[in-house]
């Protein structure tokens, strides 16, 4: 039973955690296994090699980890790099500030790029940090994909572009948290040596998997990396892989045949599919934000995510109010504006097994809500707008045709 009951379905549209699709809520639905059995050995197997597919990657090494998105920071930090160790880390926002408030409390030699709060990583200070770097005293770039608390995505293939450009061999780390699997990321391509994603974002299961993905690279680097790990450490993954029973310690079985479900549904709607969806939702999402005359936080088109639009509200309205009158009246969940936009912006997530009437509904929402904190705007124009792309954009369902 709910603590807080209202009536139909709760309208969740933050960015993380996201709606579970029906099918991944039935197959978690089971009691617990043995995961000694022949069973979960042989369904962790299938799984290692489908999460491949979702970075796409052939030659990485995946580990699935009961934790969260942050304890896939520090798999990635502490199985590759050593204490003192410099790394050139982005600060663009909140997310980006725990990384390297984690990075720092590792003790490593944390480098600092730090850029307006709406905008995207500075890659021409990366690009001079490179060039400058003779020494290669810099072991890593550490930067995340999709900032969640502004809605800015950065250009990935730049940064491997330039650390080639200049024959750098810094390991490239990169949080997914929020892209992976809904917005373009290509490990291989792109020379990724550790990326990570949670369980609770794009793949639309409950939050507790951290999933981590690591280069031959990375992998080496791993063997002469001197930072304390116990829980984390890849080493423990890779000889329970090697002996064919995957697991060093209990993993929850319900998740992974959750995972199994909801890794099904993305190949059966297609990966590339999954990427246009949600492209088509955030520029729907930025069309209303428009038409209701209000500004998105990210400052440039190019940054813009397909996940996440946070909205800049005029200084007369509190932001934080938006969300407190979405979820009393009209049972619907938005994001919070975080530390420096805290109480100026709202954020809408178009992430995970959403779909675009889904979306309209979350738009009509806000719309009485801007109503109901006395913000002038008309009703109908944003659902109007998203309307009349999102008509004339939307697929026929393939498995329909």
């Amino acid at each position: 039973m709910d603590y807080v009951y209202g009536p139909g379905r709760n309208h969740l549209f933050v960015p993380g955690p996201v709606n579970i699709p029906e099918q991944i809520l039935r197959a978690m639905n089971r009691n617990n296994e043995d995961y000694r059995s022949p069973a979960i050995p042989a369904l962790t197997k299938t799984l290692l090699e489908d999460v491949k597919k979702i970075f796409k990657t052939t030659s990485g090494t995946p580990f699935i980890i009961p934790t969260t998105g942050t304890g896939a920071w520090e798999s990635a930090l502490t199985n590759t790099l050593s204490p003192g160790d410099r790394i050139v880390s982005f600060l663009i926002g909140q997310f980006s500030l725990l990384w390297i408030d984690q990075q720092q409390r590792l003790n490593f030699n944390v480098d600092v790029v730090e850029s307006e709060w709406g905008q995207g990583a500075d890659l021409d200070v990366l690009a001079s940090k490179i060039a400058e770097d003779k020494d290669h005293t810099i072991k890593a770039i550490c930067i995340v994909h999709n900032e969640t608390a502004t809605g800015v995505t950065n250009n990935l293939g730049t940064v491997r572009k330039i650390l080639d450009n200049y024959q750098h061999p810094a390991l490239f780390l990169v949080d997914g948290v929020s892209s992976i699997c809904a917005i373009d990321f290509r490990m291989d391509e792109w020379g990724v040596d550790v990326a990570l994603t949670g369980s609770q974002k794009a793949l639309s299961l409950p939050t507790g998997l951290g999933i981590v993905c690591a280069s031959p690279k990375a992998i080496e680097a791993s063997k002469t990396a001197k930072s304390l790990r116990v829980f984390f450490d890849w080493k423990d993954y890779l000889k329970f892989y090697n002996l064919g029973t995957y697991w060093p310690y209990t993993p929850s079985v319900q998740l992974l045949y959750g995972l199994r479900a909801a890794l099904d549904l993305i190949f059966e709607e297609g990966l590339d599919n999954i990427i246009a969806r949600h492209n088509r939702l955030g520029k729907a999402t930025r069309l209303a934000v428009e038409a209701w005359g209000l500004k998105n936080c990210t400052q440039k088109e190019e940054w813009y995510s397909d996940t996440v639009t946070a909205v800049v509200v005029p200084s007369y309205i509190d932001s934080a109010e938006i969300v407190r009158r979405a979820w009393k009246r009209y049972n619907l969940s938005l994001g919070l504006g975080l530390n420096k936009v805290a109480g100026k912006v709202f954020r809408i997530g178009h992430l995970g097994n959403v779909n675009d009437l889904q979306l309209l509904g979350c738009l009509a929402g806000v719309e009485m809500i801007l109503k109901d904190v006395g913000y002038p705007v008309k009703l109908g124009s944003g659902v109007a707008a998203a309307c009349a792309y999102l008509q004339n954009s939307i697929p026929m369902i393939p498995s329909r045709i």
